[in-house]
């Protein structure tokens, strides 16, 4: 059933229902901070839910039920105007039986047990091997000239690493206090508390997550610019030792991934375990490890990756200062996405509780070593060409080029940020759970007034307007844009620039893939039905 909502004199939502009926349901990706996350269709639940916000302690608290479905346009609807906070009705016994049957399915991924070894290990050495490329052959992909080369070359390769990239006391200074100072303030600053989706594993228990990313960050950017005017940490520093601080991260992140895996066994809290234990080391053994109010998974995935992204390109802007005494419009560009990448994540952190990583992903290497090293020394390698290969020199791009990579970044995050917040929004109002937060930057179209919506067999409400209407993955398609910009502002000199959209599309690629089986699978007609009304997945008229 098409639907718009209304708000009445009391602010609630009420739904009034078009002539023309159509029912349909959803699953879909999400990936609000981190390109790794899409999201779990929670239990539908047909109780009436009256949300509100417990002042005393900023907990968001539905009386029990789910804050918010998870699906980037899903949010659960209410039939039953009972009133009943206490009824669980057997819809929702169903549908719980078979979200707990899904949590303890074990889905064998990325090639069993020969694939994830080859990813543990071959990511590894892959991130050394750009970072050789980019500190020593000034982007260019290295290689033997001959079959005769191969093992000088392999041995070239290794004293790069050994001479270039060992840790030193400043490397782990740098990054272990990083990670101690962010973990510290993720547990100490103020921040409203949001509950998560009920863990069918836990008896449908919510956890509680303290949102306070924004305070956090901020705290950090202050932080960090009086650790450079006393110089005790000039930012310059951090590029000129990237290759040290990787190698840090790298060992952090083998180093947490194994001690999270064997914690798991010690307080008896394994989950969904394939019985080998590289698998399981690698897909994780726990689904949420915590120390204190820390949660390690959303910390992680939050908090360390992107913000340090962000100083990379901070800290190679600062060093072409030095070295020229300006900074170009190409490291001011990476500057700039970066900080409004890492900004979206910490304004936008109360949606993450409900994403598929938070709910479902268990913590294993996958997640561990990916957010504590991956993602930000191998996103990070625009920035690192626009430094090393022009030492003391600027890139100079036509003032049009220049025009159109900005143009494309910024409408790209103007997507991006108001299809989140549409579909965030629209949700937590449905729910009860919305309050105003105001966040910088808020932008214009951020709220729908009036959305429409479809009402699906199962309850669900599908979100039809504002940028979702436009294309069921258009946050897909804004992601894509920001990324596809970050290599354009270098050139094309190099592929290295370009990693991070090409090793992003194929992420989508496979997630969409699976998402629409899947979904075609749960929903069989009412997917058909929606997809005939939303048609286009990242383009309108397009794909």
């Amino acid at each position: 059933m098409v639907s718009t909502p209304v708000k009445s004199s009391t602010d609630g939502l009420k739904t009034r229902s078009s002539a023309r009926k159509k029912t349909t349901s959803s699953t879909s990706a999400t990936e609000l901070a981190s390109h790794l996350a899409d999201e779990y269709s929670a239990t539908s639940t047909p109780t009436r839910r009256s949300a509100r916000l417990n002042p005393s302690s900023k907990i968001f608290t539905p009386n029990g039920h789910s804050p918010a479905a998870t699906d980037k346009h899903e949010v659960e609807s209410s039939n039953d105007m009972s009133g009943s906070n206490n009824h669980v009705s057997d819809a929702v016994l169903t549908n719980r039986k078979k979200d707990s049957a899904f949590d303890q399915k074990i889905i064998v991924e990325f090639g069993g047990t020969p694939g994830v070894i080859g990813i543990m290990l071959g990511f590894t050495a892959l991130m050394y091997y750009f970072w050789i490329c980019l500190e020593y052959y000034n982007g260019a992909m290295a290689h033997p000239s001959s079959l005769d080369d191969i093992v000088p070359f392999l041995q070239r390769m290794g004293h790069h690493v050994v001479k270039g990239a060992p840790p030193t006391v400043f490397s782990v200074s740098v990054y272990v206090g990083y990670i101690l100072f962010s973990a510290f303030l993720s547990m100490t600053m103020p921040g409203p508390i949001v509950k998560g989706l009920p863990v069918p594993s836990l008896g449908y228990k919510q956890l509680d997550y303290l949102c306070n990313g924004v305070s956090s960050f901020y705290v950090t950017l202050v932080t960090s610019a009086v650790l450079h005017y006393y110089r005790i940490l000039p930012l310059g520093s951090i590029i000129d030792n990237i290759g040290s601080i990787m190698t840090v991260a790298i060992i952090s992140g083998w180093t947490a991934s194994l001690l999270i895996y064997i914690s798991a066994f010690v307080t008896k809290t394994t989950h969904r375990m394939s019985g080998n234990p590289f698998y399981d080391f690698f897909m994780g053994a726990v689904l949420n490890p915590r120390i204190g109010n820390l949660d390690l998974k959303m910390w992680a995935e939050i908090r360390v990756p992107w913000i340090i992204l962000f100083y990379v390109s901070v800290s190679a802007a600062v060093k072409h200062y030095e070295e020229t005494g300006v900074v170009g419009p190409n490291l001011w560009f990476m500057v700039l996405a970066h900080f409004l990448y890492v900004n979206a994540c910490m304004k936008g952190e109360e949606c993450i509780p409900t994403t598929w990583d938070i709910f479902y992903e268990k913590f294993g290497f996958m997640l561990c070593f990916w957010n504590l090293a991956g993602v930000p020394f191998s996103y990070c390698y625009s920035t690192m060409y626009l430094l090393k290969t022009t030492p003391g020199q600027n890139l100079s791009w036509s003032t049009p080029y220049l025009i159109f990579v900005y143009t494309l970044l910024v409408s790209g995050y103007y997507m991006w940020d108001t299809a989140n917040s549409q579909k965030n929004r629209f949700r937590m109002q449905i729910a009860g759970t919305y309050i105003p937060r105001w966040t910088f930057p808020q932008l214009p179209w951020g709220t729908l007034v009036n959305p429409t919506y479809i009402k699906t067999k199962h309850g669900s409400l599908l979100l039809t307007s504002g940028w979702y209407g436009i294309a069921r993955k258009i946050h897909y398609t804004a992601d894509l844009m920001m990324a596809l910009s970050w290599g354009l502002i270098t050139g094309f000199g190099s592929f290295l620039p370009y990693f991070y959209v090409c090793f992003f599309t194929t992420v989508l690629v496979h997630r969409v893939t699976r998402d629409m089986e899947r979904c075609a699978k749960k929903y069989g007609q009412d997917w058909e039905d929606y997809t005939t009304l939303v048609p286009w997945i990242f383009i309108p008229g397009i794909f």
